[in-house]
């Protein structure tokens, strides 16, 4: 049976006055009749997802700045990490493992230049930033992720008063696992991992599949109750089986104590230890499902279960429940072995349970036996349950240390401290020189090699990372390789401004390239225009600085009247367009631009609507004449426009972009996560939703918007892209490259025998490859895809990083 979680979305939000079209209500009451945010029916609630601010994601990450994420996740704040600076690790504990991909030979050129290839890498990762590094050797890269060294705060959570602690007592299992803080119940809850490793049912692996779920999948406080669980068993044809079970609130009321008749013919009643007999059980009609009924009901959705070797109770009931806390676990001991909870109640409670006189186990008493030293755990914390029970308990004296002497210089390196937590690292590729112990390297001649002993060994690893490298190899062949990168890193850069260029005229004689920017700018920023004279007519070539201001500027301006002339707006005809719908298509449903909406404002030029009345699409668009200047009479009267079937009237412009001008406009339309402007006065924005809803809603009122003074148009730009143009290419050799772009750029080229045609076949290899990768792996993985810088002939090209928590959603 499958968790539930909810995922209502109150609206709440508050209406504009003066500003409620009907059509603009009928989205939003559609909205929130809607089942909730896009995001979160995806995904269950609390689970780990990894988030960037729009502004931050146009600057480069560097290895340092991906191991801060690294870390984060890995050891969390219970140990003492901070956030990542540049990034937000939402619901840390939920991260279970972390996995990297190092891809040998592919920059952010060769993606975007197969970007149609690369399916999974587009469609899966929520999360896409420009990435460089001092080396683009992936040994390098590699080496980095084990070695750089956690920040120097103890990550066993040790305080600078308790350095001077014992050795006996800093080095203690207990404090070894949990630190010297007294800390809320959360932290002593078991990760899924622990309960993996501890046999426990866990959703979603073998063996479990006809487990009941409670159901409790929703986040758990500090404040969440605690629940005593015992089951005793009997031994049947089938093995242990549930014959009595209780459950205990937090104050050790009994809610439930049940007999329940076992499913299968009973062989030993196991007497000594349950105190079950055959003529106890003779007469009961409960059931195993009468009573995980019961205790479903019991529980509420926040409900921390409490038990000794709770795994065992839980089997019997055939129940998956994900928030526990065990005292076997709690109170450790050496080398994995577990206290009696008979022992750790006389020690630490001074309480008498299982005694002789008694016949069999009581459950009852049990489960309040185990909630009450939880509770005493707890409230106690960790470093004065050993103090207090140091000698009863484990045998230890502070005079005389058992042998846990400790390194005088302990190693602070991501590997080691991972590894002295029990949790295994790995890498896996092809033969390297990583600073690595080899007994944890794994060298494969092929990457389908790597990838099928991955795939075998996926949930016994903690960090794991993988070289992909057989796109390299096939790379180097070729004595044109060297090249290959610079010329392919121009080529994209040239089909992008290509996509971000429109051509428009004819313009009268008199109109100049300023006028053209003035007009153009209510679409998007402008970054170059060039004029060109045929001799006859005048048009001009305008450069977007972004693709959305092409786009708008087809839609709005084309058909536009200029002094009683008529302009065309049109893409340039190149070969490089011919796959453009395609291209358009998976950039607009590109994962990272599913929840955002570009804003552009309207000039004056366009939304005061003098003297001219243009048709666009049908559609009377205003705007000043041609060859306007402030105080200069023009012929025409003023006249009232209209767009899309909207009147603009004279003198409506928006105003000022601001975060809190775009919030009040749009906030309608859905919850705003962001609102990124590119600076002070800012023609344009893009406006982040917390879902896609909000976005289509307010695509949908792009009339109710227009009447204010925006133009609106799904994000199409990755996030980072604009920046990595900027940064890949400086502004003298870009202007150079344009001044001479009317000659026919090559859009395919062959390099030591490999077309393109089998480039790109060896692209979507890679692609199949690393979405099998990341289909192996368990929910909860942080998965990190990185495609190295490279360097060549001192021309720089930026790599690319890929970030995304598996959910299984």
């Amino acid at each position: 049976m499958e968790c539930s979680s909810s995922s209502n979305v109150l609206s709440g939000k508050k209406k504009r006055q003066n500003e409620a079209p009907s059509a603009q209500e009928d989205v939003k009451r559609r909205k929130t009749e809607e089942e909730g945010d896009e995001d979160l029916r995806r995904r269950p609630c609390g689970s780990a997802k990894v988030s960037v601010r729009l502004d931050r994601l146009r600057q480069p990450i560097t290895v340092a700045q991906l191991m801060e994420l690294l870390h984060f996740a890995a050891l969390g704040k219970s140990r003492g990490i901070k956030q990542p600076s540049w990034c937000r690790l939402h619901h840390q504990k939920k991260v279970s493992r972390i996995n990297v991909a190092i891809v040998d030979g592919v920059t952010q050129s060769l993606f975007y230049n197969h970007y149609l290839s690369m399916e999974h890498l587009r469609s899966s990762y929520a999360t896409r930033i420009s990435f460089t590094s001092s080396s683009d050797d992936v040994d390098d890269v590699a080496s980095d992720i084990f070695s750089l060294e956690v920040p120097k705060v103890d990550f066993l959570c040790l305080s600078a008063a308790e350095e001077a602690l014992h050795d006996a007592l800093k080095y203690h299992p207990v404090i070894t696992a949990f630190g010297t803080q007294r800390r809320g119940l959360t932290a002593y809850l078991l990760s899924q991992q622990q309960m993996i490793k501890n046999h426990y049912p866990v959703k979603g692996l073998p063996g479990f599949e006809d487990f009941l779920c409670t159901g409790s999948d929703v986040r758990v406080t500090d404040d969440s109750p605690l629940y005593g669980l015992d089951c005793e068993m009997c031994q049947t044809m089938k093995g242990n089986e549930l014959a009595r079970v209780s459950l205990v609130d937090g104050d050790g009321n009994c809610l439930l104590d049940e007999l329940v008749k076992p499913q299968n013919h009973v062989i030993d009643y196991l007497t000594r230890f349950s105190g079950i007999t055959a003529a106890m059980l003779r007469p009961v009609t409960t059931t195993l499902r009468d009573v995980q009924a019961k205790i479903r009901t019991l529980l509420p959705d926040d409900a921390v279960l409490v038990g000794h070797s709770l795994n065992n109770d839980l089997k019997a009931l055939k129940l998956i429940h994900p928030h526990v806390i065990d005292t076997a676990l709690l109170y450790r001991k050496e080398h994995g072995q577990k206290f009696k909870l008979k022992v750790l109640a006389q020690a630490v409670l001074k309480r008498q349970i299982q005694t002789e006189d008694q016949r069999g186990h009581n459950p009852t008493e049990d489960a309040v036996a185990a909630l009450d030293l939880a509770q005493y755990f707890i409230r106690t914390g960790p470093l004065q349950v050993v103090e207090l029970h140091l000698e009863e308990l484990w045998g230890w004296s502070l005079e005389e240390s058992p042998d846990c002497t400790p390194e005088p210089t302990p190693s602070y390196r991501f590997a080691d401290i991972l590894q002295s937590l029990s949790r295994p690292v790995a890498f896996l590729g092809k033969r390297a020189f990583v600073d690595l112990d080899l007994s944890h390297q794994r060298w494969y001649r092929s990457d389908k090699e790597m990838l099928s002993s991955f795939r075998n060994q996926t949930s016994h690893l903690f960090l794991s990372v993988l070289r992909f490298s057989s796109l390299s190899d096939h790379m180097k062949r070729s004595y044109a390789h060297r090249y290959h990168q610079q010329q392919l890193h121009h080529n994209v850069s040239a089909v992008f401004r290509d996509m971000c260029t429109v051509f428009s005229g004819p313009f009268p004689v008199h109109f100049s390239k300023r006028e053209v920017k003035r007009l153009f700018s209510c679409c998007g920023p402008v970054h170059k225009v060039q004029m060109r004279n045929t001799g006859v007519r005048i048009h001009a070539k305008v450069e977007f600085q972004m693709l959305e201001g092409a786009m708008l500027a087809l839609e709005v301006l084309n058909g536009f009247s200029v002094s009683g002339q008529t302009i065309k707006v049109q893409r340039p005809v190149k070969e490089s367009m011919l796959d453009l719908d395609l291209n358009l298509d998976a950039l607009m449903s590109d994962r990272v631009n599913t929840n955002q909406l570009y804003v552009s404002r309207l000039s004056k030029d366009v939304a005061e609507g003098l003297s001219i009345s243009a048709t666009v699409n049908g559609r009377l668009l205003g705007g000043k004449p041609s060859g306007f200047h402030p105080g200069r009479q023009t012929n025409g009267s003023l006249q009232t426009a209209k767009v899309n079937g909207k009147h603009l009237h004279p003198g409506t412009i928006a105003p000022d972009l601001s975060e809190e001008s775009l919030r009040e406009a749009f906030s309608p339309f859905g919850s705003i996560k962001s609102v990124t402007l590119p600076g002070m006065h800012a023609r344009h924005a893009r406006i982040e939703f917390e879902s896609s809803d909000g976005k289509h809603a307010a695509l949908s009122s792009s009339d109710h918007l227009l009447k204010t003074g925006y133009l609106t148009w799904p994000s199409m730009t990755p996030p980072h892209l604009h920046s990595w143009v900027g940064m890949a290419t400086s502004r003298k050799m870009q202007d150079a490259e344009e001044d001479a772009a009317d000659e026919q750029r090559p859009d395919s080229f062959t390099y030591g025998g490999i077309q393109r045609n089998q480039e790109a076949s060896l692209l979507n290899k890679l692609d199949r490859r690393l979405s099998r990768v990341f289909n192996s792996l368990p929910d909860g993985t942080l998965s990190v895809v990185l495609l190295l810088r490279h360097n060549s002939r001192g021309f720089d090209h930026p790599g690319l990083c890929f970030l995304e928590v598996k959910d299984g959603f």
